[in-house]
């Protein structure tokens, strides 16, 4: 996989800004702005010292992990080109430090990464103080939004060159970088209807070499660029698409927040990727619609086809801007 060279580095943050020694005060402006920016010069704790590869491996044990295992850098979740498998958590961090196995599950030059889960991820949300205590101790979170809106902390780890999917998430995100360098790529919620969806992911897996023929709206997405360094915090809004790759060995906690009211929530859902309760009724309604339509004569059905959309663009959509 190609990278983007420093130059391009530099160029890159003049997208996203970055903000040095935020304090919980001055995020309250930064947070109204719903945009993406990177916090830098935060006390994010001893983890940024101590989670070598050596350390996080005996402090974090041997406590079963479920991870992908890609034999590609891209990995695709809509097509599922990597595997499910399971390992001890202290392995998995000696393994996706390193770019050849001596022990592997399809090939010597394999690549691992880790999204933690609960213990019982039909039941339980993934916590870092739960599923890592010793490890937790070592990180402070930044404080910057309510105890009663937290949701959930996530432990990631990838091997070096890994590359996460296109997609976006329904609540506000801390990506709190703590070793490793991480290219990520954004893209405004405003840009939804060129990212060719399905479900709350993009179909375009190569967002630096796109097949235009196939994909011949992508470009006009709204897109942004950042470089993390150890000790970042970047903050995602809601529904902002990021594409994330990992240029080293990746460490990183990331903390989910709710920034609608409890009630907008699936309850049930522990992942945390489930749409608004509001929105995921609208889907229904909009598939019922479609189906309706469906039982119209071609002529009738392009007409009132458009007609609803008409509806939904005068009544629904802020402004003209987000539309195709």
């Amino acid at each position: 996989m190609d990278y983007v060279d420093e130059e391009t580095s530099q160029r890159s943050h003049e997208n996203i800004d970055v903000v040095y020694n935020v304090t919980e005060d001055t995020f309250g402006d930064i947070y109204a702005e719903r945009q993406p920016v990177v916090l830098r010069g935060l006390e994010l704790g001893p983890c940024m010292e101590r989670w070598t590869v050596d350390y996080l491996a005996e402090n974090g044990g041997e406590k079963e992990v479920k991870i992908h295992v890609s034999q590609t850098p891209q990995m695709d979740f809509i097509n599922k080109n990597f595997m499910y498998r399971s390992l001890p958590f202290c392995d998995l961090v000696k393994r996706a430090s390193q770019d050849f196995q001596a022990e592997y599950f399809a090939e010597e030059t394999e690549k691992y990464y880790l999204r933690a889960l609960g213990d019982d991820p039909r039941k339980d949300k993934a916590d870092i103080k739960t599923q890592f205590p010793a490890l937790a101790e070592d990180i402070t979170i930044p404080p910057f939004f309510s105890e009663e809106k937290f949701f959930s902390s996530v432990f990631r780890i990838a091997s070096p060159g890994l590359q996460l999917w296109t997609h976006y998430d329904v609540m506000d995100n801390f990506l709190i970088q703590i070793r490793g360098r991480k290219r990520v790529v954004l893209f405004s919620p405003k840009s939804v209807n060129y990212l060719y969806m399905n479900g709350d992911k993009s179909e375009v897996l190569d967002i630096d070499n796109v097949d235009e023929e196939k994909y011949p709206l992508f470009k006009k997405a709204e897109r942004f660029e950042v470089f993390l360094e150890p000790g970042d915090v970047l903050f995602i809004p809601a529904l902002w698409f990021h594409n994330v790759i990992s240029l080293d060995f990746g460490v990183a906690v990331n903390v989910f927040w709710k920034h609608l009211d409890d009630q907008m929530y699936d309850n049930k859902d522990t992942y945390g990727n489930k749409d608004p309760l509001p929105a995921g009724r609208a889907f229904q309604i909009a598939d019922r619609a479609i189906k309706a339509l469906e039982e119209l004569p071609e002529e009738y059905r392009d007409f009132y086809a458009r007609r609803l959309i008409n509806r939904i663009e005068n009544k629904a959509v802020i402004s003209d801007e987000n539309l195709i």
